[in-house]
């Protein structure tokens, strides 16, 4: 994709420092609104973690500008929408939530409503919204985030809607603020886009091509999240395999090796992997590197070349098993976790079944399933579905019990072993947290422990989840 590269450019310094007096103007004229009192912001995100980071982004620059944040949407003064566009789910449940906003916004004119992020980025999708939904004020799309101050601005100068969406390749936008939601977890992009072109993907249509970060940047925000405590980092990506690729700098593997050398004691994740980028040299870096979680989650959507061809995913269930078999060379512990889409346009229940196999044959510790859902756009979506939702619907639930008894044998089998466990949560005097496999364990604990690493002792196991108990 040399095409995309040269397209790609980073967004000048001057740019953010311009969105920077935008900050302070919108900031004058937010407290001239508010009379003296402080405004409050209620954001929400739906989808993928990668816009859970573009968030905490955007809630840099409003924090910047003057608001605290809230989560009764009846007492905001402004609400933000980061919308998802990759499952209908979620698109339909932004529509609901819209919907569900105008009575608010009749008690309380002068809300400001924001929507943004992956829905915002398809034409049909804001038109509805700019005809349909009158008291929307602000739209824009996947490559205005760095833009939001100014956006912001000038609706709160003008009172006019403002809508910002437009194509591009997409940009890197360094130096805007960051708004964490945690203190220990931390989501770090390394690149955005994708340039895969899946078949019943939206994503490349509405994040543009792939671009990564410097590795400076990266390891520079690195650096900053462990000095800040940060004891568990997820490394962002559509395609983190494909960071760098065709260009002279690190690649993903000597990316994991430079995290992993900066002293202090944390968890290196990252996500999604694709398995047609997945090379020995990534695996070999996990398996040597003491802080990255030898877990590993690479979707594999079907078991079936001929699906997986009509998907164009770029491998085979043969070139898959060999990726599976080498990290458990080498990892003999790894946790696999895996993507699977039942009911693909045109797929058979004997091309399924080779799914249900190929699961079978990886025993996966978990797995995301989900019965097609077309997206308007995509190549799949004009291909031939003869198959009904009701049919679909069986052979998920068949999926999904397959699963549960692999998961169910696999938690059993860790009854009684001991882990390294960050405990993330607390509630009713019982404490939470994921494996160095990403596995939840439920064990009594302080609260005080929240944040910290334990070593917690396996005492029994359901399904999907394990109860233990704390060692020393």
């Amino acid at each position: 994709m040399i095409q995309s590269e040269l397209r790609r450019f980073d967004v000048p310094f001057e740019q953010i420092s311009k969105q920077r007096e935008y900050v302070a103007l919108a900031k004058t004229v937010l407290e001239s609104r508010m009379c003296g009192k402080s405004a409050k912001a209620y954001v929400h995100t739906f989808g993928c973690q990668g816009n859970v980071s573009d968030s905490e982004r955007l809630k840099g620059w409003l924090s910047q500008i003057g608001y605290s944040f809230t989560d009764d949407i009846e007492s905001a003064d402004l609400v933000l929408y980061n919308t998802c566009a990759v499952r209908e789910h979620a698109h339909d449940r932004v529509f609901g939530n819209v919907g569900a906003l105008k009575p608010i916004k009749e008690k309380n004119p002068d809300m400001i409503i924001v929507l943004c992020g992956c829905m915002m980025q398809q034409e049909h999708v804001w038109q509805k919204i700019r005809k349909s939904y009158p008291y929307v004020n602000l739209v824009f799309g996947t490559h205005s985030h760095h833009r939001l101050p100014e956006l912001l601005y000038n609706v709160l100068r003008g009172g006019k809607r403002v809508f910002d969406v437009f194509e591009t390749e997409g940009f890197i936008a360094e130096g805007m603020p960051v708004h964490r939601d945690g203190t220990f977890k931390g989501w770090l992009p390394i690149m955005y886009g994708c340039n895969n072109f899946c078949s019943y993907c939206i994503v490349p249509y509405v994040r543009g091509r792939e671009r990564s970060r410097k590795s400076s940047d990266v390891l520079a925000e690195a650096r900053e999240l462990i000095a800040a405590g940060c004891k568990d980092i997820t490394l962002l990506g559509q395609n983190v395999n494909s960071y760098n690729r065709g260009s002279d700098e690190m690649s993903f593997a000597q990316l994991l090796r430079e995290i992993n050398a900066i002293e202090g004691d944390f968890r290196i994740r990252f996500m999604t992997s694709h398995p047609k980028d997945c090379t020995f040299e990534l695996l070999d870096a996990m398996a040597e590197c003491e802080k990255v979680s030898k877990h590993l989650h690479l979707p594999c959507q079907s078991g079936n070349d001929r699906v997986l061809g009509e998907m164009n995913r770029g491998y085979t269930r043969e070139k898959y098993l060999s990726l599976v078999s080498y990290a458990r060379k080498v990892m003999p512990d790894i946790s696999l976790t895996s993507d699977i889409i039942v009911g693909f346009p045109g797929e058979t229940y004997e091309e399924f079944k080779d799914t249900v196999s190929l699961i079978e044959e990886v025993g996966f510790t978990s797995l995301f399933t989900f019965i097609y859902s077309p997206r308007e756009g995509t190549k799949a979506s004009r291909m031939p579905d003869p198959v009904s939702r009701e049919e679909k619907g069986r052979w998920f639930r068949e999926l999904t019990q397959a699963q549960e008894k692999i998961a169910s044998k696999r938690c059993s089998n860790m009854i009684g072993r001991t882990y390294r466990v960050l405990a993330e949560e607390f509630n009713g005097g019982m404490l939470s947290g994921r494996t160095d496999g990403s596995v939840m364990i439920d064990f009594p604990g302080d609260e005080s422990l929240v944040g910290s690493f334990c070593q917690v002792r396996v005492t029994s196991a359901r399904n999907w989840t394990l109860s233990g108990e704390l060692i020393g």
